[in-house]
């Protein structure tokens, strides 16, 4: 799910747009610590939001970023899904959620197990379903915005498959397959490649046209 990781780390707050970023409601409990730590335009993210975003990704990937990439992450999202929404891009069906919600479970021994973790963590499965359909729209939204610009030709296939595919292999002892069967394999990784670097690249100069402040906590400098 993390093709396109230059944002997502998929990524993962809402699953509507933007407007989820202003109003979020809170546990009682988180509600007096919580503050805001960025505006963006007429929106506002929450260090709720940010705790929130660092234990999905340790639910998926055993470890969260630091605050401050979280924070950029969460920037990144918004402008995801600003334009998502704009041009109107269609939800995940709920099939299609359930599914990769049931596959998240299954890496875990057991339902008790996941369940275990998500107190651990704090979450509920409503926030993580909720994370999971943004994290499988924006990463359909920037696919479908940028797949049609990339261009793989074959000798890049070719290079791929000498310089890295190969040297990659024999690190771990393996056999080398003919280059045949693995050529749709390595276009679609050198297309993904290529989509993050368009999404990347359209992403800086998005939010340099933004209005983003970053809060300080009051006592530092």
């Amino acid at each position: 799910m993390r093709a396109v990781n230059v944002i997502f780390a998929l990524f993962l707050i809402a699953a509507q747009a933007p407007q989820a970023f202003a109003h979020v409601p809170l546990p009682q409990s988180q509600r007096v610590v919580d503050r805001i730590v960025a505006r963006i335009e007429d929106d506002i993210i929450l260090q709720s939001q940010v705790r929130e975003l660092g234990a999905y990704q340790q639910l998926i990937d055993g470890q969260a970023e630091s605050d401050d990439k979280l924070l950029k992450e969460l920037i990144e999202q918004w402008v995801v899904a600003t334009e998502a929404d704009a041009s109107h891009f269609p939800q995940p069906a709920q099939f299609e959620v359930d599914r990769e919600m049931a596959r998240l479970v299954s890496q875990f021994p057991n339902v008790e197990k996941y369940q275990a973790r998500l107190r651990d963590l704090g979450l509920s499965d409503n926030q993580v379903r909720q994370m999971l359909t943004r994290q499988i729209h924006d990463e359909r939204y920037v696919d479908y915005k940028f797949r049609p610009s990339v261009q793989v030709q074959t000798a890049d296939i070719g290079t791929y498959y000498k310089q890295e595919f190969l040297p990659e292999l024999a690190k771990k002892n393996q056999p080398a397959p003919a280059l045949s069967s693995v050529e749709e394999e390595i276009r679609e990784l050198l297309v993904q490649r290529g989509i993050s670097s368009l999404t990347s690249k359209w992403l800086d100069d998005t939010k340099s046209r933004l209005k983003i402040e970053i809060e300080t906590p009051k006592g530092n400098s």
